[in-house]
């Protein structure tokens, strides 16, 4: 094999390496990026959803209190908006069901918002339940605080998803950074190797050549320097040799 062929092959394979561990790494944080901003939109649009229904039924909760207060129709305004704004995002909720046990608990907080509101979609103001504070801690809060429950339960089930997909990001980062280090501890170590074949087929014969000439300078020693390689360093050892013996031997080269 020809010297240009051995350092050509060797810077080759060194660039292979890299170009190997490159694209596994862009692979790797390509896949990683795609499917993890996918769950985390899908879990943040549940959490803010369960946000909403919660503001929407503590509006409730202060709605039932003016009406039992007998504020008709401040209490029936505010009971009206929070119920569009609850259904809102219930609908956005149930519709976005990504995590395993989700559906249970949507169908969980529909169940506790339709007792919830059975509660207080019945008049109140004008009737014998007006200002009747007993019946709001015995019945009407506790079904509002059922209902508030099952939403913080869907609430923390996104959250924990989400800091489960931050752990998996993190061990997908190690795994993408892992072709990278390998490359470069890979890269290392082929450069030694390199060098010591370098300074075996290429720096050692230059030297060996370079001392042999000397020494036919200073003594006229004949050029008896040997190349083992098949390559360009050894046709040049070759050819020395003969210049050298021809300049001995009083001839002119030829």
């Amino acid at each position: 094999m020809g010297l240009r062929l051995k350092i050509l092959s060797g810077f080759l394979i060194l660039s292979a390496m890299l170009l190997i561990a490159g694209a596994w790494s862009i692979r790797e944080v390509a896949s990683m990026g795609g499917s993890v901003q996918r769950l985390l939109d899908d879990n943040y649009k549940s959490i803010n959803a369960a946000k909403s229904m919660i503001e929407a039924l503590e509006r409730e909760d202060s709605g039932v209190l003016l009406l039992l207060l007998g504020r008709l129709e401040q209490g029936k305004s505010i009971i009206r908006n929070a119920d569009r704004l609850f259904m809102a995002a219930f609908e956005i909720a149930s519709h976005n069901i990504t995590v395993e046990g989700e559906k249970a608990q949507i169908e969980e907080i529909d169940s506790k918002y339709r007792a919830y509101k059975e509660l207080w979609v019945r008049p109140i103001s004008g009737t014998r339940l007006e200002g009747d504070l007993n019946w709001y801690s015995e019945e009407v809060h506790i079904a509002f605080q059922d209902a508030k429950a099952s939403v913080d339960r869907l609430m923390a089930m996104n959250d924990r998803m989400m800091y489960e997909i931050a752990s998996e990001l993190k061990a997908r980062s190690h795994r993408a950074i892992m072709p990278g280090v390998i490359a470069i501890i890979a890269a290392l170590v082929f450069s030694l190797v390199f060098n010591f074949f370098v300074h075996i087929y290429v720096v050692n014969p230059i030297i060996g050549i370079t001392n042999s000439i000397q020494s036919f300078i200073d003594s006229r020693e004949p050029f008896q320097f040997k190349v083992e390689t098949n390559d360009e360093i050894s046709k040049l050892s070759e050819s020395l040799g003969n210049l050298l013996a021809q300049i001995r031997a009083g001839r002119e080269p030829q």
